[in-house]
């Protein structure tokens, strides 16, 4: 256990003496004390249509959670690995959680909540999964919904349907979420483009109380990368070259950390490509090339169009089921992909991962969220302990005062942990003008704990490095920055990170033990 779970978990207890006559609260506060142990915490947020429900289906390597053209996700759910499947519904009135039957339906689940959507509080989806075991990930409603109280579930939600503090004695369920245990540790904010409404949710989101989720914990994800290519074979390297224009953009770097392009819909459909579906896209691959090329210039063309001479027929029906799966990017791609060798559904599903962008996101969740959890999660449970203190500032314990103590704690925690620091730092890194030093720059990130918070990770070196070599490699590091401090030449802004950076350097050395002095 960490030092900073260690304290958080101490200024819980405390608190949960403080409230232990107040049921809603202490309820809030015991699952927040739980989830300090547990796996992290991911929303995926965005607009609607934006392709939240697809990336989670990639990102888990099953279809588990619903997609299509119409609104699918209307309730806040969260997917979370279990030893058996199990869906459960939570219901506004107080009424007990009740089960709903596990379905599967061509391969998919299939959730019918045979209840309207506005007396549902919550779902939760039980799944055994190896992908959900450091990872919960919430499906969130869009934003944008036009139903009535479904953006409105989603804002409350992710904290942003009012920057404003609560008032004394609002509603605890209004003021922390859905459900006791609800709330993210982090936020994938899902866009199309990075222009309208997805900037304006995703600057509520990222520029609200800076003890919230904030920036160090929301990344943008560029979801539909082959749309910004125009459908392009190379779609995502264009998307690639977009996204880096965006991480350069300082406006963009106060509400993210990074911005990671993927094409969901690509990964989701190789993550569970069925043999029948790469049957029918090597049948179609076999086809003349430039009759395959004009026949996937256009949805109505697929559709309605003849096929090239020696493909066997598909039916209009099979055709927007592929359609629905692909999209006209992936066929493209996946006929490309057979043509030149793929000959098999699992040789054809790994290259369509490999050019979706899913492994490149996977391992910045990896390393810039998963591997800093405990940060995370002690900031998540910090602020839902602020915003109880906030709306029931007299707990029957203690009263006023024992309140008092109790921000005094969380402020001490707040401000001492140097691991809050370092996650402000790596976002203060990516706004730094691109003429400074690059080189400065990576080092600096990587000695905060951009590529995990191991010594070996933040000093560049190999995983089985001897310790007297890592602590040679940190003192050398110590040296470099402390110089960095004292350079007048230097702005504010480069001196301050440098003194993060050098208690950073600091901490590895007093995690690595010193080499028994000779006699």
């Amino acid at each position: 256990m960490s030092g900073l779970v260690a304290s958080t978990r101490a200024v819980l207890d405390r608190a949960l003496v403080a409230y232990a006559g107040d049921p809603a609260a202490a309820a809030v506060l015991t699952a927040h004390r739980e989830r300090l142990d547990g796996p992290l915490r991911v929303a995926l947020a965005g607009t609607l249509k934006a392709g939240k429900s697809t990336l989670l289906n990639a990102l888990v390597g099953e279809q588990i959670a619903p997609t299509g053209t119409a609104e699918c996700t209307r309730v806040v759910t969260t997917y979370r690995d279990a030893p058996s499947a199990r869906i459960v519904v939570e219901h506004r009135d107080g009424t007990p959680p009740a089960e709903l039957p596990v379905v599967h339906r061509r391969g998919a689940l299939v959730i019918d909540l045979a209840t309207p959507t506005e007396r549902v509080r919550s779902l939760r989806v039980d799944w055994p999964s190896a992908s959900l075991r450091a990872v919960s990930l919430i499906d969130t409603p869009g934003v944008d919904s036009a139903r009535p109280g479904v953006a409105g579930r989603a804002r409350a939600f992710l904290g942003a349907a009012d920057p404003t503090a609560p008032a004394e004695g609002a509603d605890l369920a209004a003021v922390l979420g859905a459900a006791p245990g609800d709330g993210a540790d982090v936020v994938l904010h899902l866009v199309r483009h990075l222009h309208g409404a997805d900037v304006a949710f995703a600057e509520t989101v990222g520029e609200r109380a800076a003890r919230g989720i904030g920036p160090a914990g929301t990344i943008a994800v560029l979801s539909r990368a082959d749309e910004i290519g125009g459908g392009r074979l190379d779609a995502l390297v264009t998307a690639r070259q977009v996204a880096r224009r965006y991480r350069a953009d300082p406006g963009l770097r106060r509400w993210c950390r990074t911005v990671v392009p993927v094409a969901g819909l690509l990964a989701e459909t190789a993550r569970t490509l069925r043999a029948a579906e790469f049957a029918a896209v090597r049948d179609l691959a076999a086809g003349a090339r430039a009759d395959v090329e004009d026949l996937l210039l256009s949805v109505d063309r697929f559709l309605d169009g003849r096929l090239p001479a020696g493909v066997p027929e598909i039916d209009r029906r099979a055709r927007r089921a592929l359609l629905d799966r692909f999209g006209l990017h992936g066929l493209r791609l996946a006929t490309t992909l057979v043509r030149r060798g793929a000959g098999d559904s699992a040789s054809l599903a790994d290259e369509l991962v490999r050019r979706s962008g899913l492994e490149e996101l996977r391992a910045v969740v990896g390393t810039q969220l998963v591997a800093h959890g405990d940060v995370f999660r002690a900031r998540a449970a910090l602020g839902a302990l602020e915003r109880v203190l906030r709306a029931v500032p007299d707990p029957r314990t203690g009263g006023e005062a024992a309140a008092s103590e109790l921000a005094g704690a969380v402020e001490r925690v707040l401000t001492g942990a140097h691991e809050f620091v370092e996650q402000d730092a790596l976002v203060a890194l990516h706004t730094r003008a691109p003429a400074d030093d690059r080189g400065e720059l990576d080092e600096a990130r990587r000695l905060l704990g951009g590529d995990g918070p191991a010594p070996v990770a933040r000093l560049g070196a190999p995983p089985d490095a001897a310790p007297a070599d890592v602590r040679g490699l940190a003192l050398d590091a110590l040296t470099r920055w402390r110089r960095a401090t004292e350079d007048p030449r230097a702005d504010r802004a480069r001196t301050d990170v440098a003194r993060v950076v050098v208690r950073s350097v600091e901490g590895i050395l007093a995690a690595v033990p010193a080499e028994p002095a000779l006699r």
